[in-house]
């Protein structure tokens, strides 16, 4: 299999690449400085150079031909600021997403977050409320288009050892951590997954094992 993952530098991105290359199968990271690219070789996968806030469709749409799935893993990260947090956790998940159709590429992994229910909350921080605002456009975006897509929602994120171990279902879960290194092994499972077609589904870390908690999606 060949994936393209936007955001290839990203933490979950990079572990992804290494699960992807150790089974043998071949990733294209697109990443936006060129001072990364050591760090997705040593990873395993071929990085290209491509600024999402600023590519266009039919640029993009060139690096997906001839692959077999894209995973939208890219994000602006904390203290971004609010207008890139609307063109990258959303413009560019919607710019891939058009560029994966463009491209016939079917198979479409996105990155999203809980919480997305409560962006309207007036008791959430400001700032936070943008990305999940964001990221809520990027899924709304996503949903109607004639793509085998998967939306991915991780709980809060955090840098342990994997465990192997999860909880994955359709939302809401109770409130609960992740490892990004979990979060990359459901990822590289979702990717053999039809039974995940059209599904959003939220991940934290619970007691089984991942390749089963991706099987038991109905």
């Amino acid at each position: 299999m060949r994936v393209v993952i936007a955001g290839g530098h990203g933490q979950i991105a990079l572990l992804l690449e290494q699960l992807l290359a150790t089974r043998g199968d071949a990733a294209t990271a697109l990443v936006r400085n060129p001072d990364h690219f050591s760090d997705v070789q040593e990873a395993g996968a071929v990085p290209v150079l491509c600024d999402l806030e600023s590519a266009t469709v039919d640029s993009v749409a060139a690096y997906l031909n001839g692959a077999d799935a894209a995973v939208f893993a890219a994000g602006a990260g904390a203290g971004s600021g609010a207008a890139r947090k609307d063109t990258v956790d959303f413009g560019a998940a919607a710019l891939f997403a058009s560029a994966a159709a463009e491209a016939g590429v079917r198979r479409f992994l996105q990155v999203s977050t809980v919480g997305i229910e409560s962006a309207d909350s007036p008791s959430v921080d400001p700032e936070f409320a943008v990305y999940l605002k964001a990221k809520r456009a990027a899924e709304d975006d996503l949903k109607p288009r004639d793509l085998d897509w998967t939306i991915l929602r991780p709980g809060p994120l955090v840098n342990d050892p994997p465990t192997g171990l999860v909880t994955l279902a359709a939302p809401r879960l109770p409130r609960a951590s992740v490892t990004r290194a979990d979060v990359a092994a459901v990822l590289a499972e979702l990717l053999n997954a039809p039974n995940t077609i059209g599904k959003t589904l939220e991940l934290v870390n619970g007691e089984t094992p991942v390749a089963d908690a991706v099987r038991e999606i109905l």
